[in-house]
């Protein structure tokens, strides 16, 4: 009888022990389990600020080759403008005889885009001499033109 109290006593002293124990395995696997989770968030923050590295310096690159583009597109236009002009000029100097005669043959588009940056009287006196149906069709495209005359 003595052995049994005894061993319901170690069984008793024993219980509390071997719950902390328990209680302490518990803590150290989820300590564990919280570090491998840093672990993998800091790997993952690492691989993600290397991808945003990567995007910017994308961006960088994309930003400068737009740069030269638009450099590029306005270039072609000063150039295109500077061809124009001096088109408009070798018209303005001609005679409006000379001048309607060649304008009359144009597409309609390009005689409207050369009468349109002409002076205003000359381009009239231009207009007067030309058939009365390609003068018609001009002004009409010169009013319904965005394109400003000088």
């Amino acid at each position: 009888m003595l052995i049994l109290r005894l061993s319901s006593v170690i069984c008793l002293l024993a219980s509390p022990l071997f719950a902390q124990e328990d209680t302490l395995k518990l803590i150290e696997t989820k300590r564990i389990e919280q570090q491998g989770k840093e672990e993998t968030l800091k790997r993952e923050e690492q691989r993600l600020n290397v991808l945003r590295k990567e995007v910017d310096e994308k961006i960088e690159a994309y930003t400068k080759l737009l740069a030269q583009v638009e450099a590029s597109f306005k270039k072609v236009e000063q150039i295109k403008g500077e061809k124009l002009e001096n088109v408009v000029k070798a018209y303005e100097s001609m005679p409006p005889e000379d001048a309607a005669v060649r304008l009359s043959v144009l597409d309609n588009p390009t005689a409207l885009l050369i009468m349109t940056r002409m002076k205003s009287k000359k381009a009239g006196a231009i207009i007067a001499l030309m058939a009365p149906q390609k003068a018609a069709a001009l002004t009409k495209s010169m009013t319904a033109s965005p394109i400003k005359s000088q």
